[in-house]
């Protein structure tokens, strides 16, 4: 017993020691950032913010670099849209705070506004989000795990890596086909499944491509889906934002089995993207998700109130009250600045312009060997900074290198 208690004590003491080196050792300056942070990367952003380049002085800076269709003021929204804000701030009813998942007035709003027959809605269905980004997010954290995989279209939008990244989720890129109106490759995209793929990103219409997607495609898409028992994450912020001749369906429309989460937003469609109001349409006719994903998004969203309550009062007016003359013209110009740049663009040797269907944006494929002063796309994008003061973005898709313009700043430079 004696040899016993002398052990005991013996640790006591060398316990006491190491608790006293762990708290000097916490006294001493070693903050590091976290994992997180470390793994976020706009790739976009990160190479746009880090250029250091001097415009032609000569020359008006002409930015293609923006998506956001309030810069140039030449794309206004309606005055409808603009008195539905000011009689909400004036009711003083939208001060304070609003459940986690939004008004349940406004969320009955986005349900009846988005429902159909083949997908029908009702406010549990809806989530209310801080713009379709926070939407987006929310959407991949609740399906995915650090470890798990998800498909995302190449050319695509850059913040599906940038979120899934950061979590620890694995990013497959599945191409697109320029040749057929930015199509996915089906096969390409089926053979990337594999037992960590937990979501396949669809984006339709498209950012940066401006395809839209028929009918049949979607079916096609909604096989593979269903044959591997993978839920579609369905970005449709520039959801029926389609040039005249085109058709948009949404993905949920055409499912019978697949659970989709579509995401999107006030932003586009009603050029109002500083408002940051977004949503997540939960379809799940089969109860797929069950209550298990449901409760995680709305877990999820009580991490940040994020959806402005000024805008969730003005919700309702802005949905029922916009005059359709307003989207039409809104198309209209989006459509003719696109066949401005696909006409003027076909002229250039060594360019080659895909003519969008809808959205903002108009892809232009690079044939480098016609520019052999270059070594890659980078150069050629800095030069027309330096030279023309005009700041494109640029993607590499494939053995094509493409420039991305939005069709929403021409008329400024007309």
């Amino acid at each position: 017993q004696g040899s016993t208690a002398l052990i005991l004590g013996g640790l006591a003491v060398k316990s006491i020691v190491c608790l006293a080196k762990q708290k000097s050792c916490r006294q001493r300056w070693n903050i590091r950032p976290s994992e997180m942070s470390i793994n976020t990367l706009n790739p976009i952003r990160a190479i746009v913010d880090g250029m250091k380049l001097t415009p032609n002085p000569e020359k008006p800076m002409i930015a293609l670099s923006i998506g956001d269709p309030t810069v140039f003021g030449n794309l206004p929204t309606d005055d409808k849209v603009l008195q539905a804000m000011k009689d909400a701030i004036d009711s003083q009813k939208y001060n304070g705070y609003a459940p986690s998942v939004g008004y349940q007035k406004s969320r009955e709003v986005v349900a009846n506004f988005y429902s159909c027959p083949e997908a029908p809605l009702e406010a549990e269905d809806v989530l209310l989000t801080s713009g379709c980004s926070q939407a987006i997010d929310l959407a991949i954290t609740v399906l995915c795990n650090p470890g798990d995989n998800i498909l995302v279209p190449c050319p695509g939008f850059s913040l599906y890596k940038t979120l899934a990244v950061s979590l620890g989720i694995q990013v497959k890129l599945y191409n697109l086909l320029p040749e057929k109106s930015w199509e996915i490759d089906l096969q390409h995209m089926e053979s990337l499944i594999d037992d960590r793929t937990t979501c396949l990103i669809v984006n339709n219409p498209s950012n940066p491509c401006g395809s839209v997607y028929s009918k049949e495609h979607l079916q096609n898409i909604l096989s593979v889906a269903s044959k591997h028992c993978v839920p579609i994450l369905a970005d449709e912020i520039y959801g029926d934002m389609v040039f005249p001749g085109c058709t948009y369906q949404s993905t949920a429309s055409l499912a019978s089995d697949v659970p989709i989460l579509a995401c999107g937003g006030l932003a586009k469609r009603w050029l109002v993207p500083g408002w940051r109001l977004g949503w997540i349409l939960i379809h799940d006719k089969n109860q797929i998700f069950g209550k298990e994903i449901r409760q995680g998004l709305v877990k999820l969203s009580q991490r940040i109130l994020g959806a402005c309550t000024i805008v969730q009062g003005a919700i309702e007016s802005i949905l029922n009250n916009t005059p359709q003359e307003f989207y039409h013209r809104t198309i209209r110009f989006l459509e003719s600045n696109s066949e401005i740049c696909f006409s003027e663009l076909s002229t250039v040797p060594g360019l080659t312009p895909v003519m969008p269907s809808g959205a903002m944006y108009l892809m232009v494929g690079i044939e480098m060997e016609h520019f052999p002063e270059f070594q890659n796309d980078v150069q050629f994008t800095e030069r027309l900074v330096t030279e023309q003061s005009v700041f494109c973005l640029w993607l590499v898709s494939a053995s094509l290198i493409l420039f991305l313009i939005p069709c929403l700043v021409l008329s400024c430079f007309d």
